[in-house]
């Protein structure tokens, strides 16, 4: 039975491991959910799922200046412990994060993150580019779609990275849970650019 783009992304959701080690676990267990979560934790990939519950009051700031001055980020990457906050892949993975933050211009850090407000206009632009006639379960399936692409612009961990746009932030975090060992999350961030409103989104 091949694996679906539904399934893919479910099992993303529920583990934070990448695409591929995702759909490699879904063909191994023959799309059965549970089998392919034990598939992913034996291999490390999964371990974002089992940290989630934790507390991540720990950290560090990153910070970066573009060019001459004109544009700065500052990136809070939370985790578990200060000695995963020292960690060196820890805060080049921060670095890195405000790096992005400069260069993709995001508004904030996670879905649920974005207004009802927002979320609701942008339905109702995807809504008028439909042709009402098509099936209900295809609208929502468009919508769904667009909406997606909507917060691959404006949500930071549904960005793709800037370094490699087949891995989205989100991904990023994950492979660094899975490195280090415990749970890591981006607290908030600022953005600043000359001549233009300050971006401030937080956990």
């Amino acid at each position: 039975m091949p694996i679906t783009l539904v399934q893919i992304k479910e099992l993303r959701e529920k583990t934070g491991a990448g695409v591929t080690a995702v759909k490699e676990a879904l063909e191994s267990s023959k799309g059965n959910f549970d089998k392919a979560i034990v598939y992913l934790r034996e291999k490390g990939l999964a371990k974002a799922v089992k940290r989630s519950d934790k507390r991540a009051d720990k950290g560090f700031i990153a910070h970066y200046i573009h060019g001459e001055g004109t544009i700065a980020s500052l990136v809070e990457l939370n985790s578990e412990t200060d000695f995963a906050a020292m960690n060196e892949k820890f805060r080049a993975v921060a670095h890195d994060l405000a790096v992005h933050v400069v260069a993709m211009s995001p508004e904030y850090v996670n879905i649920k993150d974005v207004p009802a407000e927002i979320l609701e206009k942008e339905k109702a632009i995807a809504l008028k580019t439909i042709d009402p006639k098509k099936p209900k379960n295809i609208i929502e399936q468009i919508v769904a779609g667009k909406l997606q692409k909507f917060y691959e612009e404006v949500v930071l961990m549904e960005q793709p990275f800037y370094k490699d746009e087949h891995r989205k932030i989100k991904d990023l975090i994950n492979e660094l849970v899975a490195a280090i060992g415990e749970r890591i999350a981006v607290g908030r961030f600022f953005r600043l650019e000359i001549g233009k409103t300050a971006t401030l989104a937080d956990i």
